[in-house]
């Protein structure tokens, strides 16, 4: 990190299509740089640059050990396959790299806790990468429940879905314990979203899901239970029309955030209604999540703030997934407390 330019200096691990958001977000950003991108595939990570920052100055590598061995990378946002997330984000660490890491951060608590205790041990900060949160819209509902517009929050449906085109199957050809599956690939969306607004422990979870010939879910149903009457509904299919949403229900409103998923030039839209007849549908200025989550984790590094998402709400976030996966597994509800 140049003491000078005071720049995050980004290296990414992996040509994923993820990039096509992360990569133009990462040369936009305040205080960042990309300086490097790698590929195990041959070629990979060139293409991936030239087609998302063409003319860029980024060096570009043909294996992962090269980037991270890399004095200029200060630290690698990691989008591998969900199943390498542990291994690869506790080599980036252990390299004295931050980490940022597409979700899921991993696929067991115990992963998380090891990557956690990393990251302590060297004074790094690590972050899972769920870019939704820093979009503006989401503080605009969240000042809406602040100031008491819907009451006391009962209930909250979270829904993500898209029908699975054939050049995206690997992502269903192994079941969820080998990180396949739509509960690591969306339906953690609705975990997360649930858990952002019915702030306390989860106590138990009942799913359903629909399964592929290779045991990975393809689509799943289900309620938590939060406790003292509080319950989150999600669904997430690979086999449903594309929706990105969530409704918030109190005891005097609720509010809906219509599309979560936003690109950078859309016109994001949030409505909202009361028992008195007051409603609202609000259009609110477009933003880039992901330049935007950037911008938070740079500040994180460079001025030694405490991440948004913090290791614990990973933890929290993965212990739930696992319960819901169990339940949906087993045909019974699966206890948390």
């Amino acid at each position: 990190m140049s003491e000078s330019t005071r720049k995050l200096r980004w290296g990414i691990l992996g040509a994923a299509r993820v990039n096509e958001r992360l990569l133009p977000a990462i040369v936009e950003a305040r205080d960042s740089e990309l300086v490097a991108i790698a590929s195990r595939r041959p070629g990979a990570a060139a293409a991936c640059l030239a087609r998302y920052a063409p003319g860029h100055g980024a060096k570009t590598y043909d294996a992962l050990e090269p980037l991270l061995e890399d004095p200029a990378v200060d630290a690698v946002y990691l989008p591998l396959a969900n199943q390498e997330h542990a291994e690869w984000g506790l080599k980036v660490l252990e390299a004295g790299k931050h980490l940022l890491c597409e979700k899921p951060m991993a696929l067991r608590v115990a992963d998380i806790e090891a990557i956690e205790r990393a990251a302590q041990d060297r004074g790094l900060v690590a972050m899972e990468g769920f870019m939704y949160r820093f979009h503006p819209q989401h503080q605009r509902i969240r000042d809406l429940l602040d100031a008491g517009v819907l009451g006391d929050i009962r209930s909250v449906r979270a829904t993500y879905s898209f029908t699975m085109r054939p050049a995206r199957m690997y992502r269903i050809d192994r079941p969820p314990e080998q990180g396949g599956g739509a509960m690591w690939d969306i339906g953690c969306y609705a975990i997360h979203s649930l858990r952002a607004y019915l702030d306390t422990p989860p106590l138990a979870v009942a799913a359903l899901a629909h399964y592929n010939a290779h045991g990975a879910d393809t689509g799943m149903s289900g309620v938590v239970d939060f406790g003292g009457g509080r319950h989150g509904l999600f669904d997430f299919s690979f086999e449903r029309a594309r929706r990105s949403e969530y409704e918030i229900i109190g005891t005097q409103g609720g509010a809906k955030c219509h599309t979560v998923w936003q690109l950078p030039g859309d016109t994001p839209v949030i409505s909202w209604w009361t028992e008195e007849g007051r409603e609202g549908v609000e259009r609110l200025a477009p933003a880039n999540h992901f330049r935007l989550e950037v911008e938070h984790f740079a500040d994180c590094v460079l001025e030694g703030r405490t991440p948004a998402l913090a290791l614990a709400d990973a933890k929290a976030n993965c212990r739930l997934i696992g319960a819901a996966l169990r339940s949906a597994a087993t045909g019974r509800a699966e206890r948390l407390d």
